[in-house]
């Protein structure tokens, strides 16, 4: 875990921070987005994405799987293998910069990202098992679905109460100091 607190401590700077948000803006304005667009247009309706539903419902899960059709749940499938492999790795690596920038003397919070990107890794885990194995319908598969989902946003809501913490700490130290 040193190693890897180091790593972060090395490439946090300004250029780092700068590349990875571009990076993280560029997944929801337009590559989740055309994503989303197109499973919709494959379902024929607007079925959304199990990914960013809020709260623990399975059996909406279950049948946001159904609602897909066939073409929906390969695309979904291959969004959720593909991209959304990719798009945690950013973000993780986005916010564990930002921790790391604002928490230098604590900078074990740079880990707390990748704990959020394993639970994403998880849920698309339970997600692609939902899509493949359908018409048959798992509730276990779908609350683990709930559970990682759950866990994710958790993580994520911490790690951003942290960022809005030291920002506004920073902010207040400086403030405090140039009176």
């Amino acid at each position: 875990m040193r190693k890897i607190v180091a790593f972060f401590v090395r490439i946090s700077n300004w250029k780092t921070l700068v590349l990875f948000l571009i990076l993280y803006i560029i997944f929801p304005a337009y590559i989740l987005k055309n994503a989303e667009s197109r499973i919709n247009e494959l379902a024929g309706k607007e079925t959304g994405v199990i990914d960013l539903t809020i709260g623990f419902n399975p059996r909406k899960t279950l049948d946001m799987v159904a609602d897909y059709g066939a073409e929906g749940r390969a695309y979904v499938a291959k969004v959720e293998s593909t991209i959304d492999i990719i798009y945690p790795v950013i973000y993780a690596f986005l916010f564990a910069i930002i921790l790391t920038l604002i928490y230098r003397n604590r900078t074990w919070v740079s880990i707390l990202p990748f704990i959020t990107m394993i639970f994403d890794f998880c849920e698309n885990l339970c997600i692609i098992t939902l899509l493949n194995s359908y018409p048959e319908q798992s509730y276990t598969w779908a609350v683990l679905c709930e559970i990682f989902k759950l866990l994710k946003w958790v993580s994520f809501g911490i790690i951003v109460l942290l960022i809005a913490y030291g920002l506004i700490s920073k902010w207040i130290d400086k403030w405090v100091s140039a009176r």
